[in-house]
């Protein structure tokens, strides 16, 4: 997780993400925010976030984010 915080915080430094949770609901995340985001978390983390995984509910927090990583994870292990 602190791994996530500290990309984040590369790609929005005035933002606090240990307290946002309405990242997305309250538009504070814009759509290059988001696909900034999602391209270095797959890159980062080595998984495959797609374009049905880009809602508000994976995306409003740090926390979901990391659920979603996760997520991905043991989908990925599943799979080997």
């Amino acid at each position: 997780m602190e791994k996530l915080l500290e990309l984040l915080s590369d790609i929005r430094p005035d933002l606090d993400f240990s307290k946002e949770d309405r990242l997305v609901d309250d538009s504070i995340f814009d759509s290059f925010d988001i696909i900034t985001t999602v391209s270095e978390i797959n890159e980062i983390f080595n998984v495959g976030i797609n374009v049905a995984d880009l809602t508000s509910e994976n995306l409003n927090s740090a926390t979901s984010m990391w659920d979603l990583i996760i997520r991905h994870k043991q989908k990925k292990g599943a799979m080997n």
